[in-house]
């Protein structure tokens, strides 16, 4: 679980590497769950939790402040959340999460960079059996013994638990993500987290040769210049 991480890890490198991006995304984020679940991070862990995020991606406070005061207003646009997903090159697998004010654009704008590449978007469910829909969890720690009990007292199903070079990583599903942390962060005062986020994990991993790299880096570059793309979980080992 832990290689899959990385590789997922090094794909978001690779995939969104422009700060103005990453910046755009946090800040459609953090107001989509601001709006919904109300601005004060105190009463709203959803946002808690996205914030942290943002800070440790480096996201600078005024892209923060600026989408809670939007949210705080009132006004503004509708998102709504939307997930595509289909099979690239190779037999690739791609699973693409959106934030959208207009779900028909949005999908034809999806749909044109699957066509582009001569991939194949699918319905729901299409290739989503083939990830792990999972929270992950990764912070300073060296008892693996004492994190793993504090998880299974608060009746958290760990899928898997990692301790290397000091730090550990805990995997459950996305079900159990806020009753994970709240467990971790009950048992373990003053805790940190390197990685706190839920993520789409492929079960296997392929790798793509000849002209199917080319497309595949075409069709990524092309997801990553729709605004209205949040994420992109593909099963791709990186080279």
């Amino acid at each position: 679980m832990g290689r899959a991480y990385q590789n997922r890890k090094d794909s978001m490198a690779k995939t969104s590497d422009m700060k103005a991006k990453i910046y755009s995304r946090y800040g459609r984020e953090i107001y989509v769950v601001a709006k919904s679940g109300g601005t004060d991070p105190n009463g709203n862990l959803a946002l808690r939790s996205l914030i942290d995020r943002a800070k440790r991606e480096q996201v600078p406070t005024h892209v923060i402040d600026k989408a809670l005061d939007k949210a705080s207003g009132g006004a503004g646009e509708d998102f709504s959340p939307a997930r595509y997903e289909g099979y690239g090159p190779g037999g690739s697998m791609a699973i693409i999460e959106c934030l959208t004010d207009n779900p028909n654009r949005t999908f034809g704008d999806v749909r044109n960079a699957f066509t582009k590449t001569k991939c194949k978007i699918g319905t729901q469910g299409t290739v989503a059996h083939m990830f792990d829909h999972s929270a992950i969890f990764v912070f300073p720690h060296d008892d693996e013994e004492a994190v793993l009990e504090a998880l299974m007292e608060a009746d958290v199903d760990v899928t898997d638990i990692e301790s290397e070079e000091g730090k550990i990583s805990v995997f459950t599903p996305h079900t159990d993500y806020f009753k994970a942390k709240q467990a971790l962060m009950d048992g373990f005062s003053g805790i940190e987290f390197d990685v706190d986020e839920i993520q789409f994990i492929p079960s296997s991993y392929t790798t793509l040769e000849g002209d199917d790299v080319a497309l595949f880096e075409k069709f990524l570059s092309m997801l990553d210049d729709l605004d209205d793309v949040q994420q992109v979980y593909h099963n791709v080992e990186m080279a």
